[in-house]
């Protein structure tokens, strides 16, 4: 089975998020981008859902990390946003995500985006 890391602040966004996808993925649920590298030290996902917006480091930074350890920069990353912004979309695409998903998220067009992406 698959293995996504779904990286959220909000806890709300995580158990959502893990509920739509667990019957066919095997999600962990990371509350912010410091436990997700912990995470990553014992288990490798297929894939990572990032919130952009996180205190103490964002979605932008996580990524910029990732992409930069020869063991995590061909994980594909897809953005979790409440922004509409197109200068953000612009700029985490350019760093690398291979997507974004608009919060608050349509469950089967979350876990549609995912099958497209993993």
């Amino acid at each position: 089975m698959k293995i996504i890391f779904i990286v959220d602040d909000n806890a709300t966004n995580l158990i959502t998020a893990k509920t739509v996808l667990e019957d066919e993925y095997k999600t962990y649920a990371i509350p912010s981008a410091a436990k997700m590298f912990q995470m990553l030290e014992k288990i490798t996902p297929n894939l990572i859902l990032l919130d952009i917006e996180m205190p103490e480091m964002g979605g932008f930074e996580a990524i910029k990390t990732l992409k930069s350890n020869n063991e995590t920069k061909d994980i594909p990353v897809i953005f979790l946003t409440a922004s509409a912004d197109s200068e953000n979309r612009s700029e985490g695409l350019s760093l690398g995500a291979i997507d974004y998903i608009s919060k608050p998220f349509i469950p089967n067009i979350l876990l549609q985006r995912i099958n497209e992406n993993i």
